[in-house]
């Protein structure tokens, strides 16, 4: 390809003014002496030409070959139904078919769900396809998608190219799917008291009906019919503190597309106003500050705490109008406000006609419906006014033998303490034997039910925790943790104990004994199962498309038994090992991509449209696929037809050698002007002679 280029030798404004000189003054000598002036005038215009410097620009081009991207939708709405067959299929054929066109450079771009909840994000891995392309190098793009793209800009004008864009919609018109959405979801909540969820669900392709079940930590907690599009609200109790697990799912429809969105699970944590304790101490000892002194410090514990000084049997001839003693309030506690309490603590109590027998009724009422029962046992429980020969008995999970044993002996943790949270890696436990201060006075009893998570002195129980109805029961067999609590042989660990203990009565999450936990890091799923078992039961996953595997439980701590798995599927999982579930979210809790999965030319087709291109079904008969011819069209504005779509192909070459050949400079130029200008000279000599 040839050219002319200038190079000027001065800068072009004195050329022009130059120029402009020149032509004043070729005007005037042709006006002062005729044609003889052309020849000064040509001179002039090759001097001009001089310093002007042009060349002869011969330039090597090479076509260069056009760019088509082939944008893959590989996101997880992409794997719903036959989806996945028809975009590998759509994929190939394209790529052999732009093979096929000498001018054409194909790329192509899987683009997987976008991080966190972006959703697909095409548009933007088109973007980057051809960061480094010239936009005028683009032929077009092919999107092979299901349509529920998230990135889709406003305008064709956003996209950085002029060229026509299609899209090859997967999916079946006539598809079916059923979904159920939080509208409203606390994320806290009150022990004890109901939170309000709102949720709607919603279908295609259904009759407008359908039932929905509501569970709590597992339990069904509601099952009704509704109706599709209709707000529902649902009362929830929170029923204890930390999280409460709350699913909401709709029953499956034959032939929907995924039932991985018929469920949502929202996890509310449960808070406590406050933990209201009764403790009874039923004689001062050096004990009772200890039991005071730690639920005091705790800002999140509302303590009514009452000291039997005087019990009735007691016959000192003092005037009652001269006691100042405050009567125990047995009636109020024990019968109108029981329920008002989550713990009940007794501390060396005996049964002294303080109470009368009913209300050791309510009481184990009170445990039966899911309250927390506390014996810290002295002498007394090993007497005839033991709470053991009570109807209060039925719910202990010891019964005393009626011998005290009075010498040190160290408390140690059993093999059902070192796996249960209570007791497991009590600070100065690991050692044998354990480094903590010994204890002087141990009751005998004979255990009838429930774990015996702490021995003494000649193995027998120091402490038994068991489950009775809804409630749970604790039993310490002796009065001296106060000891720890006073630094007696350096003391022990009756905070972490004591605090614990009374946190398992209150069924904290973390201190359960039975427990599936389950956690997600990007696609790694950590698995936890706490059991006072030797092995647990199975643990098995379950994907959000429904798939099924059992996990490898591997043992760490006494009690613990962990696992992992790495997924590729965004969504939901559910784990069970027995009676336990746990749910766990890869991704987002309601991830975008699941949040519409029908398949839709309507979304793509504006911008399409736009740029001359299409936006058209694989299977439009919802069977088979007609995949379209690809071509390329030089002119015009639509780039679509009935059975093809069409790529825009350019001009563009790539330049790989120039040759330059100058026209002003060296001998050749100077002779020229010095001819011209020695012509001139004989032309105006020849007419001064002949004038």
């Amino acid at each position: 390809m040839l050219s002319l280029s200038f190079s000027p030798l001065v800068p072009l404004s004195v050329i022009y003014g130059l120029a402009a000189l020149v032509a004043i003054a070729v005007v005037v000598a042709v006006l002062a002496r005729g044609t003889v002036a052309i020849v000064r005038a040509l001179a002039l215009a090759l001097l001009l030409a001089g310093l002007a410097n042009p060349a002869i620009v011969q330039e090597n081009r090479e076509k260069a070959k056009d760019i088509a991207v082939v944008v893959v939708d590989r996101s997880g709405s992409q794997q719903l139904g036959d989806r996945r067959a028809q975009t590998d299929a759509a994929a190939s054929a394209l790529e052999q078919r732009l093979a096929q066109l000498p001018d054409i450079e194909t790329r192509i771009v899987d683009v997987p769900d976008g991080a966190g909840d972006e959703g697909t994000r095409l548009f933007t891995a088109l973007g980057r396809a051809l960061a480094d392309v010239p936009a005028e190098r683009v032929a077009g793009a092919i999107m092979v998608t299901d349509g529920v793209v998230h990135d889709i800009p406003a305008n064709a004008d956003q996209m950085g190219f002029k060229a026509p864009l299609h899209a090859l919609i997967t999916g079946r018109p006539d598809e079916r799917d059923r979904r159920v959405a939080l509208i409203e979801a606390p994320r806290f909540g009150i022990v004890g008291r109901d939170q309000i969820l709102r949720v709607q669900a919603s279908e295609r392709g259904g009759n407008g009906r359908m039932r929905l079940t509501v569970r709590r930590d597992g339990q069904v907690l509601l099952t009704r019919e509704i109706l599709a599009d209709a707000p529902l609200s649902i009362p929830v109790r929170i029923e204890h503190g930390g999280p409460n697990i709350v699913e909401v799912e709709v029953d499956a429809m034959p032939g929907e597309l995924t039932t991985a969105n018929n469920r949502q699970v929202v996890t509310i944590e449960g808070v406590r106003d406050k933990l209201r304790v009764l403790l009874v101490s039923g004689e001062p000892h050096p004990g009772e500050r200890t039991w005071r002194n730690l639920l005091k410090s705790d800002a999140n514990v509302d303590l009514v705490h009452f000291t039997i000084l005087r019990p009735p049997e007691k016959q000192d001839g003092t005037p009652i109008n001269e006691l100042s003693l405050i009567a125990f309030p047995t009636r109020a506690l024990f019968q109108q406000r029981i329920k008002d309490f989550d713990l009940i603590i007794f501390d060396r109590y005996a049964n002294q006609s303080v109470l009368p027998s009913m209300y050791y009724d309510n009481i184990v009422q009170f445990v039966q419906d899911g309250g927390a029962l506390l014996v810290a046992a002295g002498p007394e429980f090993a007497s005839s006014a033991s709470l053991a020969r009570t109807s209060l008995g039925a719910v202990l999970p010891a019964t005393p033998d009626g011998r005290i044993v009075e010498r040190p002996f160290r408390a140690d943790v059993t093999a059902a303490g070192s796996r249960h949270p209570v007791t497991r890696e009590l600070p100065g436990g690991d050692s044998e034997p354990p480094s903590w201060g010994e204890w002087l006075r141990l009751l005998g009893s004979n255990v009838r039910g429930g774990a015996v998570v702490m021995a003494g002195a000649e193995e027998r129980p120091l402490l038994v925790l068991n489950r009775e109805g809804k409630g749970r029961v604790a039993l310490l067999l002796s009065d001296h943790v106060w000891l720890w609590a006073r630094g007696f042989e350096n003391g022990g660990p009756h905070v972490d104990l004591l605090r614990r203990l009374a946190h398992w009565m209150m069924k904290e999450p973390e201190l359960e004994e039975e427990a599936l936990r389950a956690s997600a890091r990007g696609t790694t799923i950590s698995v936890e199962r706490q059991t006072m078992a030797d092995q647990p039961p199975p643990v098995r996953l379950f994907a959000p498309g429904g798939e099924e595997r059992e996990l490898v439980m591997r043992p760490g701590a006494p009690g613990l038994f962990t696992s992992s798995a790495t997924v590729s599927e965004l969504g939901l999982y559910r784990l069970t090992s027995g009676d336990l579930t746990a749910f766990v979210s890869v991704g987002p809790e309601n991830p975008r991509e699941l949040a519409d999965v029908f398949s839709d030319t309507g979304r793509l087709e504006p911008i399409t449209r736009e740029t001359g291109g299409s936006a058209r079904r694989i299977a439009p008969n919802g069977s088979g696929m007609d995949i379209p011819r690809v071509l390329t069209v030089s002119s015009g504005s639509r780039f679509s037809g009935g059975d093809w779509i069409g790529l825009k192909p350019s001009d563009s070459a790539i330049v790989r050698g120039v040759t330059v050949v100058p026209l002003g400079l060296g001998f050749a130029g100077l002779a020229l002007l010095a001819g011209v200008v020695l012509a001139a000279w004989l032309v105006e000599g020849q007419r001064r002679r002949r004038s």
